[in-house]
Formats: C-alpha cells, structure tokens, sequence
C-alpha cells in the first residue's frame, strides 16, 4: 500500500489553520427556502417588537385580523385558512377569548359550529394593531417598489397556496 504524502509543516513547526475571510453563501443564496427564510426573519423581528405592546405572536394577530374580517368564521376555517392543526388552535382561541377579546356564538347555519366574533376590546386591539402592521410593512418593503412588493406577493403566494 503506497504512503499517503502530507504537506509539510510550516518550516516553524506551527501547523497552518485555514481562515475564512469573506464568506461564500453563493450556494445557498440560490435556494428559495434559504431565501424566504432570511426574509421572513427580518421581517418578524420588526414584527414581534412592533406587536410586543399588543401582546400578539405572529398567529395571534392573523386569527384575530381574519375573525376582523370573517364574523362568524368557524375554527375548521381558521385552521384551513392558516395550515394550523386544530388543537394547536383551540389553546390560542381560549387565551384570546380570556383576555376578552374573541367570544364563540353558536353558528347560525351549523349547530355543531361555534362563529367567532371579535368583542368590542378585540375589535379596537385590531384596528390598532392592524394600523401598526401596515406602518411597519411600509418601513420594511421600503427597499422594493410597488410593482416589485406586489410581484413578490404574487410569487410567495404560487409556492404556498394550492392551485
């Protein structure tokens, strides 16, 4: 069997270390999900403090943004609407409903469904919280025009809804 020849040493017997400079993340600035995530990082970080006063995570203000616009939704709904597992939803509804801001009523067309409602407090929280959001996203779409925000809207959505 032939002996497997190593590069010498540096001539002071110090063993040289390889040291990165400038990072190459060419390949993985090719993926979408590399990609997304960066940007959705970004984005939620600005988000998460912007809501902090609120006392709403991410999902909390889209549950509570569509029961704004969908009175009456049921939860299968929400969970169709958002790609969430049922019992990861109920402990979230039970904490909006005690901090008195969502109230289930029995569904008019469905008697085995409870509607969602916003309460008075639920619906102020998510105006303003809603106000907050927009305000934010224009601060942090800021660097995309128009044209190219709404093209990017348009392609986020071809990966993530069904045809």
């Amino acid at each position: 069997m032939p002996r497997l020849r190593l590069p010498r040493p540096p001539a002071n017997g110090a063993r040289e270390v390889p040291s990165v400079e400038t990072i190459d993340s060419s390949y993985l600035e090719t993926l979408l999900g590399y990609n997304a995530r960066r940007a959705a990082l970004s984005v939620i970080e600005v988000f998460l403090e912007a809501m902090a006063p609120y006392k709403l995570r991410p999902v909390d203000f889209s549950v509570l943004s569509l029961v704004a616009h969908n009175p009456g939704i049921t939860s299968r709904q929400l969970c169709s609407a958002l790609g969430i597992l049922p019992p990861n939803l109920v402990g979230m509804l039970n904490a909006l409903e005690k901090r008195e801001l969502v109230s289930r009523l029995p569904h008019p067309r469905d008697g085995r469904a409870m509607g969602l409602h916003l309460t008075p407090g639920g619906e102020k929280l998510v105006r303003d919280a809603e106000k907050t959001a927009s305000e934010l996203e224009a601060g942090v779409a800021g660097r995309l025009s128009p044209a190219e925000l709404k093209t990017l809207i348009k392609l986020l959505k071809k990966i993530y809804q069904p045809d």
